[in-house]
């Protein structure tokens, strides 16, 4: 029997995959939440079309094809496997040409799309592992770089094609008031635009960030569906609401409420499709909240005492700098309770 066991194969090894928790079972694969991302952009697509028409096209294009070639690149140049297949890349290109202005020149948006992958997401180990938001992070390297043409909303002196005239009332007469200004730079000078111009998106702006209807739409999809978290938009704009509700009280003559606020500019785009960022965002309930309400305070503190009109893309990334703090700050409570300690001896 002895020498019988001794001819017998050895058992082969079981390797067990051992990581870090927590341990998170999900039939959703990451493509399959990117797939919902780029269905719930479709009506802000849409309406940046209309408004800006082939130009918004030709940025669309060119983002979307440069990251998805730079992590192509990125990733044949290392020899490993592809990950271009998850989609991600497309969301970044996508919501990267939706954040900037529809006038800029061909190569701002393949520089910016480069920084967004490459610095951004694939330094830091690529898709879960990025501590900004890449997007975010490509528009902010724009910003510093191309200052002028990120400022920028006019075209050859004319506003975008598919705009239309608002109106508005300043001092008791009608103003005829052209869109080639954005709301949020337009409210500097004491121009308001009415709400309903802000809702439907006839309005100058980035490609994105015009319609707040189609923001909302695509939002709710993706609550529904359950790849974006609602605690971080609602926390966003209830205090971003609040914000604006206590400037009007505080300056009577402030040109824009708190209705204003919510509707104009990257506020709603931001809530939605940026600060929802699972790989950027806290991991705990109570992260989530103060994560969201860390994002809508400085985004109102930005827009009420900088010189600069918008503050979103800012606001998203210092308060992904602090995710890990608040994290660390949110450890949910055990099942069963937090673990005894030991007695002293």
């Amino acid at each position: 029997m002895a020498e019988a066991a001794e001819k017998e194969e050895p058992a082969a090894e079981v390797l067990l995959g051992v990581a870090p928790g927590p341990h998170i079972v999900s039939a959703r694969s990451t493509r399959s939440v990117m797939i919902d991302v780029l269905i719930a952009l479709i009506p802000v697509v849409v309406v940046g079309l209309y408004v800006f028409r082939w130009r918004a096209l030709a940025l669309i294009a060119t983002c979307t094809c440069s990251c998805v070639l730079y992590e192509w690149l990125w990733q044949a140049l290392r020899r490993r496997p592809q990950t271009i297949g998850d989609c991600s890349a497309l969301v970044t290109g996508l919501i990267l040409a939706l954040s900037i202005p529809w006038t800029v020149p061909w190569y701002v948006p393949v520089i910016g799309s480069g920084v967004a992958i490459i610095v951004a997401k694939m330094f830091f180990g690529g898709l879960g592992t990025n501590i900004f938001n890449p997007a975010m992070a490509g528009r902010a390297f724009l910003q510093a770089c191309f200052a002028g043409q990120m400022v920028n909303y006019l075209l050859d002196g004319q506003g975008p094609p598919g705009a239309v005239q608002a109106a508005t009332r300043l001092g008791g007469e009608a103003v005829a008031v052209v869109t080639t200004a954005t709301p949020l730079a337009a409210a500097k000078s004491g121009i308001v635009f009415s709400l309903r111009d802000l809702a439907v998106g006839t309005v100058n702006g980035s490609v994105g960030e015009t319609s707040a209807v189609a923001c909302v739409l695509g939002g709710l999809y993706l609550i529904c569906r359950r790849a974006a978290n609602w605690r971080i938009p609602l926390a966003m704009l209830a205090t971003a609401a609040v914000v604006a509700e206590i400037n009007q009280l505080v300056r009577p003559d402030a040109p824009f409420t708190a209705a204003h606020h919510l509707l104009a500019g990257a506020m709603l785009f931001g809530a939605f499709f940026i600060a929802t960022d699972p790989a950027t965002s806290p991991l705990s309930r109570r992260g989530l909240w103060i994560f969201g309400a860390g994002v809508g305070l400085l985004v109102m503190l930005i827009r009420l005492f900088a010189k600069a009109p918008e503050g979103v893309m800012y606001a998203v990334l210092v308060m992904n700098m602090a995710v890990p703090l608040i994290d660390r700050w949110t450890v949910p409570r055990p099942v069963g309770g937090p673990v005894p300690r030991p007695k002293p001896a």
